[in-house]
């Protein structure tokens, strides 16, 4: 199997400089390969020009510059060249298929972060200097750079890419290595749910509450946010230092709710690996959900739109991108085949529609219950239909995940009141209704 490693790097003042360079060549390089597709596409012959041909060209575009292009990796160059002609596969590919195209564009310096080396030993090494204790990677016109190895490496390094981060630079190493050993069998089988009020409901009875990281720093943010936008806007190399620095505390607040998130979200899916044997799922989308709805013309006025709830459903789709119920699906996903488990995506049709243990109200759909603003210490649970869960998963159900939940449009803490027929009491005021007391005089 391939396992990932990421690990932070300490550079030196020149060789963060060094790296600098690197990316704003390699920058260089992607836009002329795409500047020349565009003009061979563009020319009455309608040329179309391969990454082969690109490739082929590198030769005499590094004798023509050894200063800049002929300073770097050979092979991280063909890596930028192919990263192209990937973009151009994947626009096609979605012409094809009736998607919205997005013809690759051209990359500023600030937007280009990442050179990838796709052998280790050509152009890079990692662990470069084994007899020093200081773990260190050799990039080609960069030198020996430290690393902060907070993990040993298992198996034999594949690729090696290089990535800013903000002021901050990182490795990424892609490492070749045996199925490990998995982990004890448990036993157990669970069915989870992901919601909003709660980020995790399991069949067991247990919640996860939802940290809510985004709306904690969002207070910050904002102001983050105004501050930036008194400036003009501009090319990078023309920002003054105030502006920089206003650009920096955006992407810093961001990185940092990031981080929060995919902490969370990593400790949440241990914690369940670990436990469980067998894993199920709703096999929903997010996407989907957190598609903003469409207008509603008035018929009566031309030009004119009614309410379609799209306030409504802004706060919502924030909250379901705060969620992170994606990324959460993705790392349980990878922990379970790790450790030998199996995580299943259950398809919700069909799964029955009523009884929550311990409910008020009856008829509220179950698997939105959490979602309703319900206390996580009530211990009331969507038991009827995450137990469905468990038993389709035990079956061996195969569906791919996707990984999406449906949360509910009401506001945290807002439940809905039942229906009450004449003269029955509610269990909330002790109140009797009465038809006649509420009809119309």
């Amino acid at each position: 199997m391939i396992r990932a490693y990421k690990f932070l790097l300490r550079p030196t003042v020149r060789q963060a400089q060094a790296l600098g360079e690197m990316l704003r060549d390699h920058c260089s390089l992607y836009n002329g390969a795409l500047q020349e597709r565009r003009d061979a596409w563009r020319h009455p012959s309608k040329t179309s020009v391969q990454y082969g041909v690109q490739s082929a060209q590198l030769k005499e575009i590094r004798a023509f510059d050894p200063e800049r292009q002929g300073r770097w990796s050979f092979s991280s160059q063909q890596a930028t060249l192919r990263r192209l002609d990937k973009a151009f596969a994947a626009f096609f590919r979605r012409v094809k298929s009736g998607d919205t195209p997005g013809y690759p564009r051209f990359r500023g310096v600030s937007w280009f972060d990442t050179v990838e080396f796709p052998k280790d030993g050509d152009g890079c090494r990692w662990d470069s200097t084994p007899h020093d204790p200081v773990t260190r990677v050799r990039l080609q016109g960069v030198g020996h750079v430290k690393v902060n190895q907070h993990r040993p490496v298992a198996g034999h390094v594949k690729t090696v890419s290089v990535k800013r981060e903000g002021r901050k630079w990182f490795v990424m190493l892609t490492a070749e290595q045996d199925q490990p050993k998995p982990l004890p069998a448990t036993g157990s089988v669970v069915g989870i749910d992901l919601g909003i009020a709660n980020f995790l409901a399991d069949s067991g009875g247990a919640f996860v509450p939802n940290p809510r990281h985004g709306r904690r720093a969002a207070a910050r943010l904002q102001a983050a946010q105004q501050a930036l936008s008194r400036f003009p806007r501009c090319k990078a190399r023309d920002r003054t230092g105030n502006h920089r620095r206003a650009v920096e505390k955006v992407a810093h607040l961001h990185g940092k709710v990031r981080r929060q998130r995919l902490d969370h979200a990593h400790k949440t899916a241990l914690g369940l690996v670990r436990a469980h044997d067998v894993i199920a799922h709703e096999d929903l989308k997010i996407r989907n959900m957190s598609r903003a709805p469409a207008p509603k013309p008035d018929p009566g006025r031309s030009g004119v739109f009614l309410p379609n709830g799209a306030a409504a459903k802004a706060g919502l789709n924030r909250s379901i991108a705060d969620a992170g119920w994606g990324v959460f699906l993705t790392i349980l996903h990878a922990k379970a085949e790790s450790a030998g488990r199996g995580v299943i995506a259950v398809d919700p049709r069909n799964t029955p529609p009523d009884s929550v243990r311990g409910h008020p109200h009856p008829h509220l759909p179950p698997l939105r219950a959490h979602r309703q603003g319900e206390p996580a210490h009530t211990g009331k649970v969507p038991l009827r239909r995450l137990r469905t869960y468990c038993a389709r998963g035990h079956r061996g159900s195969t569906q791919p995940s996707t990984g999406r939940a449906g949360p509910s449009r009401r506001r945290p803490g807002i439940a809905r009141s039942p229906v009450l027929k004449d003269g029955e009491e509610s269990r909330q005021t002790g109140r009797v209704t009465s038809r006649k007391r509420n009809a119309p005089s």
